[in-house]
This record gives C-alpha cells, sequence and structure tokens, in this order.
C-alpha cells in the first residue's frame, strides 16, 4: 500500500559522541536531510520537550507538506539546543519509553532515531519508521517496549487526545 513519505530534517548540534550519535546515522543513510538552525521554517514540525502541544495525528498533512524535524543535542545540556527546539511549530512527544543505551528505561528520554521513527508512527508511517528503527541494533527493541502506546497514540485525532491517553498510561503506570 503506497503511503506519503515525510520529509526528514536533523538540525545537528555536535553535542555527543559521534560514534553513539543516532543523528548522524539517520544522516549517514540518507534517511534525514540536515538542516541549520537558521534554515528551520515556522511551518516544520520541530519535535521538542519545550512544546505544550502535544504532537498527534492530527499533524500529518502540515508533516507531509513541510516535514519533521529532529533536534539532535545532548540531554545533558538540552539548553544548548532551546533556541533550535522552539522554533517551527513545536509539539511534544508524549510519554514513550527509551531503549537506547544511555537512557534505557528512563521515560521520555528518546534519542532523535527515537523520537522521529515515534513521530513517524504516530502518523502512520510504520514503514518509513522501521526503516530508521533497523539502524540501530535496539531499534526494534524500542519499537517492542512502545508498540502498544505507539499504536493508541496513532489511534487518536487531536493533540489533547494524546494528552488524556498519555495521563491514562501514567496512571496506570503509577498504581
Amino acid at each position: 500500500m503506497p503511503y506519503d513519505k515525510i520529509p526528514v530534517y536533523i538540525c545537528d548540534f555536535h553535542t555527543c559522541n559521534p560514534k553513539k550519535c543516532t543523528a548522524n546515522r539517520i544522516l549517514r543513510f540518507n534517511k534525514a536531510k540536515e538542516i541549520k538552525k537558521r534554515e528551520i521554517s515556522k511551518f516544520q514540525i520541530v519535535l521538542t520537550p519545550f512544546s505544550s502541544v502535544a504532537f498527534s495525528p492530527a499533524d500529518k498533512k502540515q508533516a507531509i507538506k513541510h516535514g519533521i524535524v529532529g533536534i539532535d543535542c545532548s540531554w545533558n545540556n538540552i539548553e544548548s539546543g532551546k533556541e533550535a527546539l522552539i522554533k517551527g511549530t513545536g509539539r511534544a512527544l508524549p510519554y514513550l519509553v527509551p531503549a537506547n543505551p544511555i537512557n534505557y528505561g528512563k521515560p521520555t528520554k528518546l534519542s532523535t532515531l527515537e523520537a522521529i521513527a515515534s513521530a513517524l508512527i504516530i502518523l502512520g508511517n510504520i514503514r518509513q519508521a522501521e526503516e530508521i528503527l533497523q539502524l540501530e541494533k535496539w531499534g526494534s527493541e524500542f519499537y517492542k517496549i512502545n508498540k502498544e502506546y505507539l499504536d493508541i497514540y496513532s489511534k487518536a485525532k487531536t493533540s489533547k487526545e494524546i494528552v488524556q491517553i498519555q495521563s491514562q498510561i501514567i496512571s496506570k503506570l503509577r498504581r
């Protein structure tokens, strides 16, 4: 079944170990195009933890037309990327659990690869997401850990629904 590939961009701040950098891997295998901070358009969807709006399937038309931007900066120095993280149309990903070796099991501390793949899955572009996830040996583990959540998020219609679903998931985990 044909699907619209979503343009993927990465704005790399070069703050992490190049050998462990998932953004480098995505760029090296031509699954994204590198973009400079000044080139981020107000129409591109920037995946950012600083947004008060949750990423949802409602973002699909805009993503197809203008693309998704992953900002690659270290979680240890997230403020260094804040200027880029607040550009474009900012969207926060919902609750997910990373499988990357650096932040394994630390909710919401996704690598750039995990963030981009999650966004693509939420938009229904599973094949495109799998192409990105297969670039890391732990990519399939990430999908396995989060599949139930991602399936539920991808059925939501709005950002508000995503937030409600996320709240239910977190409440259930706290019990």
